[in-house]
């Protein structure tokens, strides 16, 4: 760390659901935690850099669109203040058993973050939450044109990694949400930390939106 970056802990919640992308959650996820354990092992302060949770609307388990079934940490009453809430995609975006709900609750946590970030096609709730009205974003390349058709106020960018407008960043598809992650470690702690973190994870980061 370097040039006097603010140590205070940076809570980072991915949504998640079922039929959830499962790289889609993951990438992050294993982006800030590794950046953390790299902060930590610096020791540049005692609190840690990155806490990363998963929030379900629900109690019960979700289940990957691979298949593969986990517990969220939190649901949507207990979950931590968020600086940064994460949306990934996948095919459970078009099958929320409430999905009003869900939106509502991306809406409340958005006005209270910092950043509000999507991958895939999570930037499907993040505008029907009303987050991208007026903003250039971007999507899975399956899915920009239909993105552009449903949402004609949102400015549908192709051939992109990641589109940042400040409080919101939406990433193209699965693997893209880990370049969009390390954007975002070099946006909130640093570009050395965001390099080391990629290199420790032995990924090629796109480093270009």
């Amino acid at each position: 760390m370097g040039g006097g970056v603010d140590t205070t802990t940076i809570t980072v919640g991915i949504l998640v659901f079922d039929d959830v992308e499962l790289l889609d959650f993951a990438g992050p996820y294993e982006v800030f935690t590794t950046a953390a354990h790299l902060f930590e092992e610096d020791g540049t302060s005692s609190e840690p850099l990155f806490a990363v949770s998963t929030i379900a609307m629900g109690g019960v388990p979700v289940r990957s669109r691979a298949g593969l079934r986990f517990s969220a940490d939190h649901d949507f009453s207990s979950h931590p203040a968020l600086d940064l809430l994460i949306v990934p995609g996948g095919r459970g975006t078009q099958t929320l058993p409430e999905p009003q709900v869900v939106t509502n609750w991306i809406a409340a946590v958005a006005a209270r973050s910092r950043i509000t970030a999507s991958v895939c096609t999570g930037a499907y709730l993040l505008a029907e939450a009303g987050l991208l009205d007026g903003l250039s974003a971007t999507t899975h390349w399956e899915d920009v044109g239909d993105l552009g058709a449903r949402w004609p106020s949102v400015t549908v960018v192709e051939g992109v990694r990641w589109v940042d407008q400040g409080a919101v960043v939406t990433a193209a598809g699965i693997s893209a949400g880990i370049d969009m992650s390390l954007h975002l470690v070099e946006r909130l702690a640093g570009r050395d930390l965001a390099e080391r973190t990629a290199r420790l994870m032995e990924y090629e980061w796109v480093e270009r939106a």
